[in-house]
């Protein structure tokens, strides 16, 4: 057996665990990283980049198909085709583009990467095939994996997120099986890419997650778009003979949905099993690992980041922690502590949420003043032919510190960084209020959100 030494060991390639060996190849710590499959992970290969990348050709042909039948625009075209082949083609070849750069980042910072399944032996040795590895110091970072349910098993008709990417033809008719945000993401791509998209959801509402305010202009665009909703309804299972899927009603009655494909959408769990993690015994925090502020484990210079180690499971947490790790192992003084991690949902429209919500603020005891401005007063918005949605801000009433802010609409995720950087910056409405923003901008509601919170908004 080949015998290797490192000082930092990381299990996984995905988001978390290539920022930590980027970040620690700048600082000069030896290290070695091991991955079973692509690098990027989950994020980069079947998750966020292509599933980004399936919503832009559906929006892109359904505006088309728009245009060939009305379109206040002017713009007159035929009836459009969808070549999905060429339109996968085209997704496969971003994912490549981006796993080929995370590769040359690797190489550029002198990460030796090792190509296998990772098994521990304990905190300081790991076996990958016939190769041994010891290090001083081992982060795991090794993600999430789709939830499956017992009487919908992947394969044929029942698929999971990971094959919705990659369809190789369109089904007639596809049911949702979960209402968050994976679900309507794909659901409302499939219904715009064609296909007659049924949603099956357990809670009372769909992204029950967030409140009402804020996924009732989505759940709009769903009954606009044709996507049908079946709300506290319960999977029974699969007719493979029938093509149907039994459902039970909130009255505990049985319907059937006939259907094409089945994709099963309820959810993500930490990638705990086969790797031979309780080799470590770690304190666990339900199915995730427990981790302190400085992500170390229960076990001395372990360290877990990302999915692993449970909610939130973002991508941009996963690489801030990863990123926190490698300073920490080079002897840097570094806590994991933001004020907020933003949440998007892709959805249509889209949804963002950055620190606390009204009823998140009001659960903490906070008095506060809870201002919105509607897009259908904002100019830009118009101009994109979208006027539903809105951006608001919940601010501390006895100072104006702004705790939290939610957005709806066209675009709205490209202002998650604004909304993360004025809480991380501890702005006050004041000072979002007095910052010129640019006209004409979505933007522009962002500030007249905080102006109404002062009371005086100029465009309502």
């Amino acid at each position: 057996m080949q015998n290797l030494n490192t000082t930092l060991l990381i299990i996984g390639g995905g988001p978390g665990g290539y920022v930590t060996a980027i970040r620690a190849g700048q600082l000069g710590i030896p290290t070695i990283l091991v991955e079973s499959e692509s690098l990027g992970g989950t994020c980069l290969n079947i998750g966020c980049i292509p599933s980004k990348a399936l919503i832009h050709v559906a929006e892109q042909f359904h505006q088309t198909q728009h245009h060939s039948q009305h379109s206040a625009l002017g713009i007159s075209v035929s009836a459009p085709t969808l070549d999905i082949g060429k339109s996968v083609e085209w997704k496969d070849g971003i994912v490549d583009r981006l796993t080929t750069g995370v590769s040359a980042l690797l190489k550029k910072n002198k990460i030796q990467v090792i190509q296998g399944w990772a098994k521990v032996i304990d905190g300081k040795t790991i076996e990958v095939g016939d190769t041994r590895i010891q290090c001083e110091h081992l982060v795991l970072a090794t993600g999430s994996k789709s939830v499956n349910l017992p009487m919908l098993p992947i394969g044929g008709p029942i698929i999971s997120s990971t094959e919705a990417l990659a369809p190789t033809s369109v089904p007639k008719r596809l049911v949702v099986v979960g209402g968050g945000y994976i679900g309507l993401e794909l659901g409302i791509a499939y219904r715009k890419l064609g296909a007659d998209v049924s949603v099956v959801e357990a809670q009372e509402r769909i992204l029950p997650a967030y409140d009402a305010e804020l996924t009732q202009p989505v759940h709009d665009e769903l009954k606009k778009l044709g996507i049908r909703l079946y709300l506290k309804h319960s999977v029974q299972g699969f007719d493979s003979q029938t093509n149907t899927l039994q459902v039970s009603d909130p009255n505990g009655d049985t319907l059937n949905l006939e259907t094409d494909q089945v994709l099963v959408a309820v959810g993500r769990k930490p990638n705990t099993q086969g790797w031979n993690l309780e080799a470590l015994n770690l304190d666990m925090n339900g199915s995730s690992i427990k981790i302190d502020n400085r992500c170390q484990t229960s076990m001395r210079n372990v360290y877990a980041i990302g999915d692993l180690s449970g909610e939130p499971m973002l991508a941009h947490r996963a690489m801030a922690q990863g990123e926190m790790v490698a300073e920490l192992i080079s002897g840097k003084s570094r806590e994991f502590n933001p004020t907020a991690i933003a949440a998007v949902c892709f959805t249509d429209p889209e949804l963002v949420v950055v620190g606390k919500t009204p009823d998140e603020a009001k659960a903490a005891g906070l008095d506060c003043i809870v201002s919105s401005f509607p897009f259908a007063a904002n100019g830009r918005a118009m101009t994109l032919e979208s006027k539903s949605g809105f951006v608001r801000v919940v601010a501390r009433r006895d100072n104006h510190v702004i705790v939290g802010w939610q957005a709806v609409g066209v675009g709205v995720s490209e202002l998650s960084t604004a909304f993360g950087q004025s809480l991380e910056m501890g702005a006050r409405l004041e000072d979002i209020a007095g910052t010129i923003h640019a006209h004409p901008t979505l933007g522009e509601a962002v500030q007249e959100a905080a102006l109404r919170a002062l009371g005086h908004a100029l465009h309502l």
